[in-house]
């Protein structure tokens, strides 16, 4: 335990750079009581697999965890190490004191493939709360009883359209159903894949298939084409195993089966609407409405099929997207512009903004009667029509595009002001003139939404909670899935009502406020609180601060009245707030950002007599572009500075709502906490109170649609107080495009002077928790962001594998006890009230109370998992988030990990509102998202690769498969643990 005490008092540099030294000790004598005697995997000798669980082991003066619970380790969340396993113990180098090398154990005997690792078995259910019943968008689905069978589909030539290769397999079956496919209705994937209910009789054949060019025309000349397609037998899928699976008997989902008839339940469906991933879109379901700059929302539906303790359920829940309009392209390029193009010239910036928005838009010609054939735009000329001439035969002979249409087709071009689009490649491009184009019908917006068309999308997609549950009973039936003949074919039927689940409404938890408040002591009710006759537990001191005004329209007076109000706030609050500025306010243009606040800084400094500001004060306009985000990248990476913007609406019409919310962020800014749980202060959590706990929270945000090579940015969080667990510090970390793992949790690279160096974002984590509480963690709880249920596997793996690595790094064996949780918002579940009349069985929204928790019926059959919905409902329908423990050392039972984390969600520090993702994960979502704006400038605007790791990491190479991330800017010390607040 010295070597965490002798700690330098900075966290140390994380540096990127792998290394491929690593010295293992092999001890063979110990057994793997789940798998028996096993091989190590490869895997694991390279380091990628998870280690085991250690050996039980006494703290000083501690009751380990691991010896407390050695005979009560559940078979899948952990396990006790026998003999007969392999233990390999790497060296690692302790990064404490002189630097020298200690042997630091990592175990890793046990699974280290998705073949071999199980998830957490559910322990039970919960018992706590309130019961009631409510009603959830899933389907009793009824398993068929029919053989299931896959065939492998050759198409030649290759197709890459989805659209074009069911059209191929739709005429083979209307031509063969009744003959060669001995009446069988197959269901197709649009891709290599055809299944059936039972056999077909044949189990290879080939087939000569000819489908007419429906892009040719009504009347115009057809176009055929003759596709060799050859269909071939592959296996039959083990309907007895899904079976099993659904009624708990076993672990493993039959994922083929589960595919198969998601894919049966989608083919009709496929054939009536858009379909998009997993949704299905179209205009008739309800009018589309305009969201502006040629752009409209259509509706639509998701749909999926899931595996459930109550069988299969289907899961039906209402969509929105963005499509582009399908409208003339001149006009659509007016909307684009919002301007009268007709009779104007196009800027250069014009021609930029309309290239970039139809660049890969099909489009349709409307100048040759009823043949409309189709082509997706791949440019847009530099000259105007009037000026485009092109070869017309081998001599080079030259015409004009104005001449070529007005003899070829009869058709005057009246705007030759305007470019033409570019279709085909580049080495044969045509010039398609904009007044003879129209856009297709249904194409998805795949681009970035501006600030109207977001908020327009977001008023038809915020649905009440009655209203949604009709419209998906309205989707059900419409869908009429009885008489489908696909789901006939493969005996599925499916119900017509949502499932009634037995839920719980778990009590919101105590909240503790400072004595010298005339409340010490607060029960939220209905998700809700405020800070009337409360003053904040830990409330700071600001002496330093000045204030910075970009806002043109703000008089210094104004400024100035707003600014004492808000240091008046912050005194009743329970702060100490100099209500004098160090300086006077300040005015600058939002283009000298970075001048301006350099000058605030060393100005303020000056007049301080080298004291450092506190805290700085920025009024921003209300449509600021990328004022705030340079203003936040200049404060916390170069003038290491404490900032709070404000909008200039707020200061112009200030309430004591809004002071006291900006009090509230500006006191956790400070390093001081608001409010802590009052079982928390009393030492009264569950396996979190008995012994130090560190909770981390983990997420990774990606670059938006059509950025192919910005980095991904991850970040993570964790706990720096105990037993409060209120505080938290982050890092940040730029990584591969796209990259879902988190790179830099653990690293170890050679140093040419201290050898083989050990870093990473959890080990500076843990250090920094030594450091604020003078105990290291005994448990950890990791909270995990943004994992689809694909990547489950692939990132327990993983990040579970470097937890253990980064423990073992600081002292030879520690390995606290883990448990790995998966947070998912971005799932289709919806709870609603049983019945809508009944007021006290929802909030003032409509949605169902906050603290209400599912455990059973839609959730796994096997698996840990639970839906909470821990917020009030404001507009919309509410979704609660869903917790997957995928892991767990810790015994948690299923009270205790659904009431510890519904506390938790009590505790987010910017507002007196319980919300919707336990506060780690979601201070790491808002630590990921703010480091976008860390990235220089050019960086954001190219979207060139960059980033790195926060914190002064160096550059790692993105896998192989980017070349080199760049460094995020260090983050200044001091900005560390509040960067996430915002």
């Amino acid at each position: 335990m010295t070597c965490w005490i002798s700690q330098k008092a900075n966290m140390p540099v994380r540096q990127m750079r792998e290394s491929s030294e690593q010295h293992l000790v092999i001890k063979p004598h110990l057994q793997n009581p789940m798998n028996g005697a096993k091989k190590v995997s490869r895997a694991v000798q390279n380091g990628k697999g998870p280690p085991p669980p250690p050996l039980p082991q006494e703290p000083h003066n501690q009751t380990s965890p691991h010896a407390r619970n050695k005979g009560r380790r559940r078979s899948r969340g952990g396990r006790k190490c026998d003999q007969g396993d392999v233990l390999m113990r790497p060296i690692v180098t302790s990064g404490f004191g002189n630097g020298s090398t200690m042997c630091g154990e990592i175990e890793m005997g046990y699974p280290t493939s998705s073949k071999s690792l199980s998830f957490a078995p559910r322990p039970g259910y919960g018992q706590v709360g309130i019961k009631c019943i409510v009603k959830a968008n899933h389907f009793f689905a009824e398993l068929p009883d029919k053989d299931l069978n896959q065939y492998d589909v050759s198409i030649t030539p290759e197709v890459s359209s989805k659209a074009v290769n069911r059209s191929i397999i739709a005429e083979l079956v209307r031509l063969y159903k009744e003959s060669d496919l001995g009446m069988r209705l197959p269901a197709y994937d649009g891709r290599k894949s055809l299944y059936t209910a039972g056999p077909l009789p044949f189990s290879w054949r080939e087939f000569k298939i000819k489908v007419v060019d429906d892009e040719a025309g009504v009347n115009g000349p057809k176009r055929e084409r003759e596709y060799r397609v050859v269909i071939k037998f592959v296996a039959r899928a083990n309907l007895h195993h899904l079976g099993q699976f659904l009624a708990g008997k076993r672990a493993d989902a039959p994922q083929e089966a589960l595919q198969i008839l998601d894919i049966v339940l989608r083919e009709l469906s496929s054939k009536r609407f858009c379909p998009i991933g997993r949704s299905f879109f179209s205009p008739d379901i309800r009018t589309p409405q305009r969201l502006g700059e040629g752009l409209e929302s259509w509706c639509g539906f998701y749909q999926s099929i899931r595996p459930t303790q109550m069988g299969l359920s289907l899961n039906i829940d209402m969509a929105s997207a963005a499509f582009i309009e399908p409208l003339p392209v001149v006009e659509y390029v007016g909307q684009l512009l919002g301007k009268d193009i007709l009779s104007r010239q196009l800027s250069d910036a014009d021609r930029i903004k309309i290239k970039k928005a139809l660049r890969g838009v099909k489009v349709e010609v409307t100048h040759r009667g009823s043949v409309r054939r189709k082509y997706r735009v791949s440019g847009l000329t530099s000259q105007p029509t009037r000026e485009l001439v092109f070869p017309v035969d081998e001599n080079s002979t030259m015409k004009s595009v104005v001449e070529y249409f007005q003899e070829m087709y009869g058709f005057t071009i009246k705007y030759t002001h305007l470019p033409c689009l570019q279709v085909g490649n580049q080495k044969k491009a045509n010039y398609l003139p904009m007044e003879a184009c129209k856009i297709v019908e249904g194409q998805r917006y795949t681009k970035r939404l501006n600030e109207k068309q977001i908020t327009a999308l977001l008023k038809v997609t915020c649905q009440r909670p009655r209203d949604r549950e009709n419209d998906i009973l309205r989707t059900i039936q419409h869908n009429a899935y009885d008489q489908d003949p696909y789901a006939k074919e493969f005996g599925i039927k499916i119900s017509e009502k949502l499932a009634s689940v037995e839920a719980r409404i778990l009590p919101a938890p105590w909240l503790k406020y400072h004595e010298s408040g005339k409340e010490k002591n607060c029960l939220p009710q209905v998700g809700q609180w405020n800070m009337m006759n409360k003053k904040m537990i830990n409330g700071m001191t600001v002496s330093r601060w000045a204030c910075i005004n970009f806002s043109r329209s703000v008089q210094d007076t104004v400024a100035l009245t707003f600014c004492t109000e808000l240091a008046q706030m912050c005194q009743v609050s329970g702060m100490e707030f100099n209500p004098e500025p160090v300086i006077p306010i300040y005015n600058a243009k939002p283009e000298h950002v970075e001048k301006a606040l350099k000058h605030v800084y060393h100005v303020s400094t000056n007049k301080t007599k080298g004291k450092e500001l506190e805290l700085l004060l920025a009024v921003l306009p209300d449509n600021n572009g990328s004022l705030y985000g340079d203003l936040k990248r200049i404060c916390e990476t170069d003038l290491g500075l404490i900032s709070q913007c404000c909008l200039t609406k707020h200061v112009f019409k200030i309430t004591k709502q809004y002071l006291a919310n900006v009090s509230l962020k500006i006191n956790v800014k400070m390093g001081g906490r608001n409010t802590v749980l009052v079982d928390a202060v009393s030492c009264r959590i569950p396996l979190v109170s008995d012994i130090p706990t560190i909770i981390f929270g983990a997420d990774v945000t990606h670059p938006e649609n059509g950025e192919d090579s910005s980095p991904s940015i991850a970040a993570v969080v964790a706990s720096q107080d105990w037993p409060e667990v209120t505080k938290y510090a982050g890092l940040v970390c730029a990584q591969a495009h796209r990259q879902e793992l988190i790179q830099d949790l653990y690293k170890m690279w050679h140093d040419p002077v201290r050898g083989l160096v050990s870093g990473g974002m959890i080990r500076d984590l843990l250090i920094s928790f030594r450091k604020a509480t003078g105990q290291k963690p005994l448990r950890i709880i990791f909270y995990r962001d943004g994992v689809s249920e694909g990547q489950f596997y692939q990132v327990l793996l993983y990040e579970l594998d470097a937890i253990r690595k980064a423990c073992a790094s600081l002292e030879p064996n520690y390995q606290p006890p883990v448990t790995f949780i998966v947070v998912q918002k971005r799932h289709h579940t919806r709870l609603f009230a049983n019945n809508h009349r009944d007021r006290n069985s929802t909030d003032k929204s409509g949605n169902i109370l906050p603290g209400t928790v599912v455990d059973s019926k839609i959730c796994h059959p096997t698996e840990f998992d639970f839906y909470l919905c821990s917020h009030a409902g404001i507009q919309g329908t509410s979704r609660p988030a869903h917790y997957h423990v995928l892991w767990d050392e810790n015994n948690f039972t299923a009270d205790g990990i659904q009431s510890l984390t519904n506390n938790l969600c009590y505790t987010y520090a910017r507002c007196t509102r319980s919300v919707s993702v336990v506060p780690p994960a979601y201070y790491a979502h808002l630590a990921a998202f703010r480091a976008r704006f860390y990235m220089e400038p050019e960086m954001q605007e190219n979207g060139s690769s960059g980033g790195g790791g926060g914190g002064g990491s160096k550059a790692t190479r993105a896998g192989g498969e980017c070349g080199v991330v760049k460094p995020l800017p260090a983050l200044k010390e001091n900005v560390k643990r509040v960067m996430f607040y915002c």
